[in-house]
């Protein structure tokens, strides 16, 4: 939707003291979606390791070695995986900013429904971030992963509050 909003905005005369920035902006916001689908792919191979290493076999000390180990290594990459989501649709927010901003005011519906979404997908990053973590045994790159987790939500939310006011204005 921030591409689109972008689109919408460029090739027309009206705008045209913009069309660099919507050029950017439709760019990049295609190159994020395109990222947010890879991610989509990594995030399916992070949760089959995890499944994996919690079906490793349990009989002897070794064995439960081995597992704790596997499910370790899984649950951190499970992490990874919405970690950059997370931080994907925190980049994208300031994109929406900018096409609230400076785009054609007829897609300003579209660019804010683009804004929900990224909140949705941010939620749902933090918290499958945040599942996963706590099944983990690294107490510092938990606790660096849920303060940047806290600090780029709050990004988010701040930024969704000023979306809404400046949509509430050109209504």
């Amino acid at each position: 939707l921030c591409s689109m909003a972008a689109r919408l905005t460029l090739g027309r005369e009206k705008y045209r003291d913009v069309l660099e920035e919507m050029e950017r902006i439709r760019d990049a916001a295609d190159k994020h979606s395109r990222h947010l689908l890879e991610l989509m792919e990594s995030d399916t191979e992070a949760y089959n390791q995890v499944m994996a290493a919690f079906n490793l076999p349990k009989e002897d000390r070794d064995q439960k070695i081995v597992r704790r180990h596997a499910i370790q290594r899984a649950n951190l990459q499970a992490a990874l995986v919405p970690m950059e989501t997370l931080r994907t649709v925190a980049d994208l927010v300031e994109l929406v900013g900018e096409a609230l901003d400076k785009g054609n005011p007829n897609c300003i519906s579209d660019a804010r429904v683009a804004a929900q979404l990224i909140c949705a997908s941010a939620m749902g990053s933090a918290y499958n971030v945040r599942i996963n973590l706590s099944g983990t045994s690294d107490k510092d790159f938990s606790t660096r992963l849920k303060t940047e987790v806290n600090e780029l939500l709050t990004c988010i939310t701040n930024a969704l509050e000023r979306f809404d006011e400046m949509v509430e204005q050109d209504l």
